[in-house]
């Protein structure tokens, strides 16, 4: 892979598939030189190959496992000793579980916790006080239109959502006034391989709603990053629901959710994705033999619910 620390770099975790391989694309189309980061070595070669070859701009990679402890630092590291100077953070890695709390692997949720909020608190404070310290950064955080919904069937990572959403807006206002921003991306449910690893494929929400493609959600995302803004919530839809739930008190809200978390009785829906990098991790997964071991081996995106509302 071409490598040029000449210039800034944006760094992407989960780069490889979803909103995350769509942000990635967003930057190396306006010629910013990346620093792509997953679990998947085959998918981040992949990745930098097709990139590298569309845009001309310099990829490196960095495959990386998120949910072990000091996998951040261990980026933090290798980007400095690179020489990199990371000017663009972009926390899309993700993963959500589907289940009733109470018959759920608390192991998969000890190790969501730690990839959704632990990986992420890591690496923005990291990369953010080397920004503060330039004088110039942008930090883009993947949260989900969860985020404001407890959600059941989906509690831990609603939960671990709205933290990166407070997260995000308590550092925002900490950081005015250093010519440093902040963006926190709430995206609804989005045609990515989140339903599947999540093993929610069968729920209302991915068989009976139109789902927001990978490219909408990162191109809100990354021009709102761009703009500075605080708080991205991309599409007419999403907005409106937000401002509805806004009206409804929160046991209201739990139970509109749990309605969309339910099995789905149709017998003719969604079955495919068709965002095709998020098809080709899917298939990755499938070489395999799509444990919960394997699943957690190709960390998605988030970017990305990247939902049930991502």
């Amino acid at each position: 892979m071409q490598t040029n620390n000449t210039k800034a770099y944006a760094l992407i975790t989960g780069a490889t598939s979803g909103i995350g391989y769509e942000i990635a694309k967003r930057f190396a189309k306006d010629g910013h030189n990346l620093v792509l980061v997953a679990r998947s070595k085959e998918g981040l070669l992949e990745t930098a190959e097709a990139l590298e070859s569309e845009f001309g701009v310099s990829v490196y990679t960095i495959p990386k496992d998120l949910f072990v402890p000091g996998a951040a630092k261990e980026i933090y590291t290798e980007t400095s000793q690179q020489g990199f100077g990371i000017k663009y953070l972009v926390n899309d890695a993700g993963q959500g579980i589907w289940g009733k709390f109470a018959e759920t692997a608390l192991d998969r949720e000890i190790d969501l916790v730690h990839l959704n909020i632990i990986a992420l608190i890591s690496l923005t404070k990291y990369y953010l006080k080397d920004m503060i310290e330039k004088g110039e950064g942008r930090v883009l955080q993947v949260a989900s239109s969860l985020a404001k919904a407890p959600t059941p069937y989906m509690s831990v990572y609603a939960a671990s959502k709205a933290f990166v959403l407070s997260f995000s807006e308590a550092l925002i206002s900490e950081i005015k006034g250093t010519d440093v921003t902040m963006t926190a991306l709430l995206p609804n449910a989005t045609d990515t391989d989140f339903f599947h690893k999540s093993g929610s494929e069968h729920t209302v929400t991915y068989r009976e709603t139109s789902l927001y493609t990978p490219a909408e959600v990162a191109s809100a995302g990354y021009e709102g990053m761009m703009l500075g803004e605080a708080k991205v919530i991309p599409g007419i839809k999403n907005k409106v629901q937000g401002a509805m739930s806004a009206m409804m008190s929160d046991e209201a809200v739990a139970e509109m959710m749990s309605k969309q978390m339910q099995p789905s009785e149709k017998e003719k829906g969604k079955v495919k994705i068709i965002h095709e990098p998020s098809l080709r991790e899917r298939q990755r997964i499938n070489k395999t033999n799509g444990d919960y071991e394997n699943h957690k081996d190709h960390v998605h995106e988030d970017s990305q619910l990247h939902h049930p509302n991502h």
